[in-house]
């Protein structure tokens, strides 16, 4: 939008305190003329007219004055301001310009949004979707379709958007708390302008639809800023693509808030708080591992240690929630992987260095050597419990003596969906019927004591490293989950599922 800008005050500004934000006051003159891209840049929103004009209301830190003055000059009036919380304005916002295009506005009960299109809009999408998806004109359809959508996904805290075309219609899936759920059905045709909308906002190359890609964006609502990791696959029926929304905001520096018992926590801590060795998070894709390690680099952190990463990929900026942390990233395409980039930190004189993933032998013996030279390392391993990282590591050829002399715990961990506090567990909108809503972790810890380094030396079988961690003190992670069985917070059958492969 542009505007004139005239030398005569068109704003008159008063900042009362922050008052509850109603879409539905949102006069219909401000919701044509001012363009909803530009109320979401600005955060600034109608509350209806009043003796000195148009009322407005802002979000101090993000608004900038010329964009006011813009807005009294489009409306032709004065206008004064109040003042709101940034989320909250931005939710309006998408509830007041849904409302006026004819769409079901998003629940305003805590759940998470509807997003609904109706016919008008359904043709819209299908008439331009064999049109130039990089053409600005007419384009409001498709990307509110995408916004709509990203929006549902961040209110229901999903971590995955997929977008998965069949014969007949296209699936959209988020998944929840680890486990994936259809929220709509659209029609096939739209499957190309659909993943086209999305390579776009990650850079991508839209006019390769034959090869996979990968590509990174970020979106806001209010102050919170979500990176998203896209990615696409050719398959049978046209490209599907998947969305990995990474909240900053979610982000967790303290263990506990992991669901961590507390005397498993002081006893993991003050490991990871020796100047030396190697500790080990193990568990399958998607239990949390890399969140773990986040939170130990959390709870470590200080203004004597110089704290260095490398990863596959950066899933968080650390330094965005005030850690002190170098991060940087396996490009396998320039030669740098976790092998060589773990040995380009060595020369960097770190205190604790995080390796996203021990994946090969070379990794391995790189990553215990800079143990055993004083250096604090963690990282995480593929395993499906704590015992069996023991093997795991001697498997890839690392020899029993140093992994004795090096390793100082090994941590497993799963993920256990909770019951719905608000149903009960029986089902209802807020937890899309499944009776869950969250998650917390499960966690086995084996600190290595003088036994076990015997044992290890000497190339126990696995059963026998077992049994001297139990003896130890080890909690499995199915001893975890009865535990939150018998508090009443989780299910049989949920702890059988994320367990299933454990001992």
């Amino acid at each position: 939008m542009t505007a004139t800008i005239h030398s005569d005050a068109l704003i008159q500004a008063s900042v009362p305190q922050p008052s509850a934000i109603e879409a539905h006051r949102a006069s219909e003159r401000f919701l044509r003329a001012i363009p909803r891209d530009f109320a979401r840049q600005h955060l600034i929103l109608s509350q209806g007219t009043g003796g000195d004009g148009a009322e407005l209301l802002m979000h101090t830190e993000s608004t900038d004055p010329a964009a006011l003055f813009n807005i009294g000059v489009k409306l032709q009036c004065r206008t004064a301001t109040e003042i709101g919380d940034a989320e909250a304005i931005a939710t309006a916002i998408d509830q007041a310009y849904g409302a006026m295009e004819h769409t079901n506005p998003p629940s305003n009960d805590g759940n998470a949004a509807a997003f609904v299109l109706d016919g008008d809009d359904l043709s819209a999408l299908l008439a331009e979707a064999d049109r130039d998806l990089l053409a600005t004109a007419g384009k409001a359809p498709l990307i509110k379709l995408v916004d709509g959508l990203l929006f549902e996904a961040l209110t229901r805290s999903a971590s995955d958007v997929h977008v998965q075309p069949l014969a007949d219609r296209t699936l959209i899936r988020f998944r929840l708390d680890g486990v994936l759920h259809t929220v709509r059905e659209l029609p096939v045709q739209l499957t190309a302008a659909l993943v086209s909308r999305i390579k776009v906002m990650g850079r991508m190359d839209i006019a390769e639809r034959r090869i996979p890609q990968d590509g990174r964006s970020t979106v806001t609502i209010g102050d919170r800023s979500i990176d998203m990791r896209i990615s696409t696959l050719p398959t049978s029926y046209g490209e599907r693509a998947v969305i990995r929304l990474l909240d900053n905001a979610q982000h967790l520096d303290d263990v506990s808030q992991l669901g961590m018992p507390q005397e498993v926590a002081n006893r993991y801590l003050a490991c990871a708080r020796r100047s030396h060795g190697i500790i080990l998070v193990t568990g399958p894709t998607g239990s949390g591992k890399t969140t773990t390690l986040y939170a130990t680099l959390g709870g470590i952190a200080g203004p004597g240690l110089n704290i260095m990463t490398i990863e596959d990929p950066i899933e968080y900026e650390l330094s965005t929630v005030g850690l002190v942390v170098s991060q940087s990233q396996v490009n396998t395409k320039k030669g740098v992987t976790f092998a060589n980039g773990l040995r380009h930190i060595l020369r960097q004189d770190p205190d604790v260095v995080m390796v996203g993933e021990i994946r090969d032998a070379e990794t391995a013996r790189t990553a215990i050597q800079a143990s055993l030279t004083g250096h604090l390392v963690v990282s995480t391993l593929h395993t499906n419990d704590a015992p069996s990282a023991v093997t795991r590591l001697i498997d890839l050829g690392v020899e029993p003596y140093l992994v004795s002399a090096s390793l100082s715990a090994v941590l497993a961990q799963r993920l256990v969906r909770l019951i719905h506090d608000g149903c009960g567990g029986t089902g209802c909108e807020g937890c899309l019927s499944t009776g869950f809503r969250g998650r917390s972790g499960l966690f086995e810890l084996m600190v290595i004591d003088e036994a076990l380094r015997g044992l290890i030396s000497r190339r126990a079988e696995l059963t026998e490293i077992r049994q001297a961690a139990k003896a130890s003190g080890l909690r499995t992670l199915r001893d975890e989950g009865r535990r939150l069985i018998d508090e009443g917070r989780t299910s049989i059958a949920e702890v059988e599922r994320v367990t299933g492969g454990a001992a």
